[in-house]
């Protein structure tokens, strides 16, 4: 296996944590969201997770480097939007002891989207150095 086929399934198990450990957190967001924001931020992750298998099999990646990389920031923007709202905060009674917890929660997935993001940005630089010798 390459060290370029290696990172990119190490992408998607990354990404694939990154899903698991949203779509847990996604499922306590309050009703009123559930066809709203948390649809939204599943809709993008998917696309990001369908983005990087496409990055693998294409021949010419760029285009799809670079949509890959916009879905990851557009991500990255509705979790943080979503923490603003509140939606990370459990409305049990566990969590309403833990004032913290909303904060853990929300940093969890963003070390996650951090580490998503690092991966991407070393594809597309290992892309376009490999655009660059040709």
């Amino acid at each position: 296996m390459s060290a370029t086929r290696y990172s990119e399934a190490v992408i998607l198990n990354k990404m694939t944590d990154l899903i698991k450990l949203a779509n847990v957190n996604l499922n306590h967001f309050p009703r009123h969201e559930k066809y709203g924001l948390s649809q939204e931020i599943r809709r993008v992750m998917y696309d990001v997770y369908n983005l990087i298998v496409e990055g693998e099999k294409r021949y010419h990646k760029k285009t799809s480097l670079t949509e890959l990389d916009i879905k990851h920031q557009q991500l990255r923007m509705m979790l943080k939007l979503a923490y603003e709202l509140g939606y990370f905060k459990y409305h049990n009674e566990k969590a309403k002891r833990d004032e913290n917890e909303e904060s853990r929660r929300y940093m969890a997935l963003n070390l996650l989207v951090n580490e998503v993001g690092a991966m991407i940005g070393g594809w597309i630089k290992s892309e376009f150095e490999k655009l660059k010798q040709k």
